[in-house]
């Protein structure tokens, strides 16, 4: 019996938010919050009655106990982080333009997350998982966060866990983007489950419709593959079925960031509860859609009830096949 339904890793940053749409310089006051996909989406599986367990090389710095206290405090189990005081904690800026619109400043080069390294991976606290959840910013960070979560996908696929691979590509992380897409498409070959939004998977594979860009990254192989499609909704393609299932409207975008995020939890939430993937897709789609309604990377996350409430006061969205 598994102790955990998914375990994630990655960097949680302390993000700080300027309190007026205004350029940086002329901004005074900010409010503090959190922001990492991988945290986001072990939150986001906790809020639909999941098992989850996250983590990371934390600052051992006030930043770094905030994300740990922070993390823990939303019931997702941190039991194998660990801490350095060689690196401080990293932190990012969100500049407000307008709404809907704005800019991020990242100050996470050589942060603490940057040194995890596999020799920093507890073996048996994934195997304890029935899933392992790894996006492309992990890789990003360094050679040895690289390392790691090849390590990782090595001890998933030894203990008998599916890995689901969201590619959430930051250009900015890398310095040749030949490099990103070689080790991405290294990631997504080893992956049971993966998760691009449509751009990222343009990127990787060279094609321009869904239905192209999930034959190549299937590759003839046992696996699933789920494309974003922002407000028209999303793909998905298996070896023996595919579709399209529409999104749901959003009367006003507040926040995008982290939409992707509870996108992806809905995906694996679907997918353990052994829902159809239709239903599952759905309600992908409906967590996103209630996320960027709320300011906040992981704030807007849902319960089970509250994204089944929405789902129910907005009807089905239709599928097409």
């Amino acid at each position: 019996m598994k102790e955990l339904d998914v375990v994630t890793f990655g960097e949680t940053m302390v993000l700080f938010t300027g309190g007026d749409a205004l350029p940086l310089e002329y901004v005074h006051t900010f409010e503090k919050q959190l922001g990492g996909a991988e945290s986001n989406m072990a939150i986001g599986l906790k809020r639909l009655g999941h098992k989850v367990g996250w983590f990371s090389m934390l600052g051992d710095d006030p930043f770094g106990r905030y994300v740990h206290r922070t993390i823990r405090g939303e019931g997702v189990d941190t039991t194998a982080c660990h801490y350095t005081s060689d690196a401080p904690q990293s932190i990012f800026f969100k500049e407000k333009i307008a709404k809907g619109l704005m800019n991020i400043y990242y100050y996470r080069k050589g942060m603490a997350a940057s040194l995890l390294a596999p020799e920093n991976l507890d073996e048996q606290y994934i195997a304890k998982a029935k899933v392992l959840h790894v996006t492309g910013i992990t890789p990003a960070l360094s050679t040895s966060c690289q390392q790691a979560v090849f390590e990782a996908i090595k001890i998933a696929k030894k203990h008998n866990l599916k890995v689901v691979f969201d590619p959430n590509i930051r250009y900015k992380l890398w310095k040749d983007r030949d490099v990103a897409r070689e080790v991405m498409l290294k990631i997504a070959e080893q992956a049971d489950v993966i998760l691009p939004g449509l751009d990222e998977g343009q990127f990787l594979t060279g094609k321009n419709t869904p239905e192209e860009i999930a034959h190549v990254l299937i590759s003839g192989a046992n696996k699933t593959v789920v494309i974003k499609l922002g407000s028209e909704g999303s793909y998905y393609q298996t070896a023996t079925d595919s579709g399209y299932v529409k999104g749901f409207e959003v009367d006003e975008v507040i926040d995008p960031v982290g939409a992707g995020d509870g996108f992806a939890a809905g995906i694996i939430s679907g997918l353990l509860d052994e829902k159809t993937m239709e239903e599952t897709l759905r309600l992908g789609n409906a967590i996103g859609a209630i996320v960027v309604g709320v300011r906040g990377d992981m704030e807007g996350l849902p319960t089970k009830q509250q994204v089944e409430s929405f789902m129910s006061a907005t009807g089905r969205s239709d599928v097409e096949r």
